[in-house]
């Protein structure tokens, strides 16, 4: 059980921010690609889609910040989270903001028109969930006991 400390502070997460996580699949995606060419094909239809995923992902993304600023939190999770959101895109998933960005990964992908993103896109993920998500979940638990197992049952992880 976690002292009165831990649940002021905030999550325990390593301090590279999960944004970097997906950047980094997407760098390492590119940099595959040039050195072992996987095209994706279909264009020009491929760009049309990855934009549409993009504009998806980042409207997911963009909502989840704006319910957190709308109930006076934060979106940093090595900070003290002040009310636990189960509205809006918390309703969908219980992490609408790095879900948001695995659908702006994958449109992303798209636009670079490689298969190299996508198949490295379960190591971001992975990356996410082990090092951000996890230690999030125990603080959360921790910090909102019993309103975070029930949005635990009811709310899936991802989508």
């Amino acid at each position: 059980m976690a002292t009165d400390a831990e649940v002021r502070r905030g999550a325990r997460v390593f301090p590279i921010p999960p944004p970097m996580y997906y950047a980094a699949g997407l760098v390492a995606g590119a940099l595959l690609d040039t050195a072992a060419p996987l095209p994706l094909g279909g264009r020009p239809a491929t760009t049309v889609a990855g934009l549409a995923v993009i504009a998806l992902g980042a409207v997911l993304a963009a909502s989840a910040v704006a319910a957190v600023v709308r109930h006076r939190t934060t979106i940093v999770p090595h900070r003290r989270v002040a009310t636990l959101l189960t509205e809006g895109p918390y309703r969908l998933s219980r992490n609408p903001m790095y879900a948001g960005l695995a659908v702006v990964y994958t449109g992303v992908a798209l636009l670079i028109g490689s298969w190299w993103p996508l198949i490295l896109l379960p190591l971001a993920l992975t990356a996410v969930q082990l090092i951000a998500i996890r230690p999030e979940e125990r603080y959360l638990a921790t910090r909102f006991p019993t309103e975070y197992a029930a949005y635990r049952a009811r709310v899936r992880r991802w989508l």
